[in-house]
């Protein structure tokens, strides 16, 4: 008899994440307790837990007396994306290469399949959903408890900024997609061959395949404020 409400509070979860990253659920806005409640047959209480679950993985914010907000997407959170990103991918590939077991670089593979087919199908939403998995197992390989939560909040934006800006119908994009199918090829079969320095490399030219276009998107050519670049040492 309790296995219902598990079901609903499972399915609430993995949808609310769902609605985030592919920004169903808008940069900054507040989340309705009620109405989460009422659509997934659940009480208050437990939606009160899933919402301190998405706090604590960076998809919401909790405000005292305000309930929960989706985590904007100022300036200064996409500035401080661009300045981490190249670090944390680039720590992940290295541990990924190291670490990755088989069951989880078959998974990864599985992964690149549906990927691919999103790219093929034109498929914007699922184009995002599934490369933010693959980073996801990705993380899961590089097994370090201290690097997982940045790559996850990491992921988040990368994914809401891709569903912003990304058409399948921008010749050049589409190019870049093609592109970032083969890497991901590539880092599976860098991880496959345990190349920690090669992997790290890869992540650092898969991150530089899409920064020059999303940084030109969210700063007009106007305004000079750039969003960041890869610290030297990375480069």
């Amino acid at each position: 008899m309790d296995r219902e409400p598990k079901r609903n509070k499972a399915n609430c979860l993995e949808d609310l994440r769902r609605r985030i990253l592919t920004e169903a659920l808008e940069p900054g806005s507040y989340l309705d307790e009620t109405e989460i409640a009422e659509a997934y047959g659940l009480s208050r209480p437990p939606i009160r837990e899933l919402l301190r679950t998405l706090a604590g993985e960076g998809y919401v914010i909790l405000h005292e007396n305000r309930g929960a907000q989706v985590a904007p997407m100022t300036h200064k959170t996409l500035r401080n994306f661009f300045i981490a990103a190249p670090m944390i991918y680039a720590a992940v590939g290295r541990l990924a290469a190291q670490n990755a077991t088989a069951a989880q670089i078959m998974r990864l593979k599985d992964t690149q399949l549906l990927f691919r087919a999103a790219i093929r199908e034109k498929d914007t939403e699922q184009r995002a959903l599934t490369n933010e998995r693959f980073h996801s197992i990705m993380g899961e390989m590089a097994d370090n408890e201290f690097l997982m939560p940045s790559l996850r909040r990491l992921l988040i934006d990368h994914t809401r900024i891709g569903m912003t800006f990304y058409s399948p119908r921008n010749s050049d994009l589409a190019d870049q997609r093609v592109a970032a199918v083969e890497q991901h090829d590539q880092f599976i079969e860098l991880i496959e061959a345990g190349d920690t320095e090669g992997c790290a490399e890869l992540a650092i030219a898969h991150w530089e395949l899409s920064r020059a276009q999303i940084e030109s998107f969210v700063t007009p050519a106007s305004v000079f404020a750039p969003l960041g670049r890869v610290p030297d040492k990375l480069a």
